[in-house]
């Protein structure tokens, strides 16, 4: 039987980015489950400061648990990653293999700050204070979308929504290494290679057993080349 396939978005998003990927999968025979976070895309209206990385820990359990999956293939995109961390570290005996797509590397006793790069970290903090109340961070401005102008772009920049700030405030708490000692692959994107993955990408390229390659897609390659992230998918699952 296949793997079950949970995806897990990143900063700005919701289940609504994997909406090309989805049933790509699903015509595979895949069980395709598409969780979104407390606060962001559909639950946007749940925003608060009261939203920490546990909170969306907690939402990718429940998830798992409540739909009774087994044998996962838990796959995290850029804040995603984080999460899935976690998740991993909490759920060990219902994952089978962990995916990271140029995602951030949850570390024990790290935040989501802590594991950018420093002058990012603060340019973000800044962004939070003028102008997302301290709660989140605002959407990032049409300048910073790394794919080409067209329909498809309009359609993602419309989606986005503010991401509550508590999440890249909160420890990560790992009982052990990232990676639970799971079989692990980490596919980085690279046209072009985003500033803020670059530290988890070197981790990941250090890791013994974790299985590492690169890819010429942009960071959200999942709304403009889906076809392709599918098939990454799908290799594993």
């Amino acid at each position: 039987m296949r793997s079950p396939i949970v995806l897990v978005h990143g900063l700005h998003g919701g289940s609504w980015v994997w909406r090309y990927v989805t049933p790509l999968l699903t015509a595979r025979g895949f069980e395709v489950v598409t969780p979104t976070l407390t606060g962001t895309g559909d639950r946007a209206h749940l925003l608060s400061r009261e939203i920490t990385l546990e909170t969306h820990i907690e939402d990718i359990i429940a998830t798992i648990e409540m739909c009774d999956l087994q044998n996962v293939l838990l796959v995290g995109h850029s804040y995603g990653g984080l999460v899935v961390t976690c998740v991993a570290d909490r759920l060990t005996s219902r994952v089978r293999h962990m995916l990271y797509l140029d995602a951030l590397v949850g570390l024990d006793g790290k935040t989501g700050f802590d594991i950018l790069p420093p002058a990012m970290a603060q340019i973000r903090r800044e962004r939070v204070r003028a102008s997302g109340a301290d709660i989140a961070f605002p959407v990032p401005p049409l300048a910073a979308i790394t794919f080409p102008e067209g329909a498809r772009k309009e359609w993602f920049v419309s989606h986005l929504r503010p991401h509550p700030v508590g999440t890249y405030q909160t420890p990560v708490r790992l009982s052990k290494p990232a990676g639970a000692g799971l079989p692990v692959t980490y596919i980085a994107y690279e046209n072009p290679a985003l500033a803020s993955i670059e530290p988890s990408r070197a981790y990941a390229r250090e890791q013994n057993g974790w299985h590492y390659r690169s890819e010429t897609l942009p960071h959200d390659a999942e709304v403009i080349y889906p076809e392709r992230v599918a098939s990454l998918i799908a290799e594993l699952a």
